[in-house]
């Protein structure tokens, strides 16, 4: 019962992790602008994201144009696209295992199968945790160091969006969720085969009939 409930925590916990992967990796807000000195005035906000780029104005109007060519974007966006879909699928595969393993299902029949692949499924969920992980912690630095480099112009300057903070929480559920279905594994299958009945020994008896002393302890 307990293991069943393991189960379904680490479960949820993985399966809200991969749908915000997917949704971190759709925003537009990976570097928001940012407003410090001169660039206070400015009335429109700049959103870069994986896929495109977006200009809000102060009266609520939104211009997004997809990014032209795959090769002109930076590194950390090539590698971050990359990473964040890889997780994404693996989530995705990671929730087929899980649900193969788990024990509300009946898929597979053997215990002890299902408990393996339950931690297949949990070990998946930690790989996609790690791959998501990568590319925000790269594109967070990226932004720091340009933030508090003097050589960059106060208008090319961004600061974390809110797509990076979805990411991170994706990540910690998805790394809490795997390590608590690694955790998850159902007891052992018992033997259905009752115990082998031994016979007690039996009673020597000495040459003349009586039993022997040593029975009599």
């Amino acid at each position: 019962m307990i293991s069943a409930c393991l189960e379904m925590i680490g479960l949820c916990l993985s399966v809200v992790g991969t749908l915000l992967v997917m949704v971190a990796c759709g925003l537009p807000m990976w570097k928001v602008s940012a407003f410090i000195e001169g660039n206070i005035l400015v009335a429109q906000t700049i959103w870069d994201g994986l896929w495109m780029s977006c200009v809000v104005q102060s009266t609520g109007q939104m211009q997004c144009k997809m990014h032209d060519s795959v090769l002109a974007l930076t590194t950390d966006l090539q590698t971050a696209r990359a990473l964040t879909i890889i997780s994404a699928v693996l989530g995705v595969l990671a929730l087929m295992i899980t649900i193969a393993g788990a024990q509300c299902t009946n898929c597979i029949s053997k215990v002890s199968i299902r408990a393996k692949v339950v931690h297949v499924g949990g070990v998946t969920y930690i790989i996609a945790g790690l791959f998501v992980l990568v590319p925000l912690c790269w594109m967070a630095n990226n932004i720091i160091s340009e933030f508090y480099d003097p050589h960059v112009p106060y208008s090319q300057k961004r600061e974390i969006g809110a797509a990076l903070y979805i990411g991170w929480a994706a990540s910690a559920m998805l790394l809490f969720g795997g390590a608590i279905l690694c955790f998850s594994r159902p007891q052992e299958e018992k033997s259905s085969y009752p115990p082998k009945y031994v016979p007690p020994p039996t009673k020597s008896t000495s040459i003349n009939g009586d039993y022997d002393k040593r029975n009599y302890v």
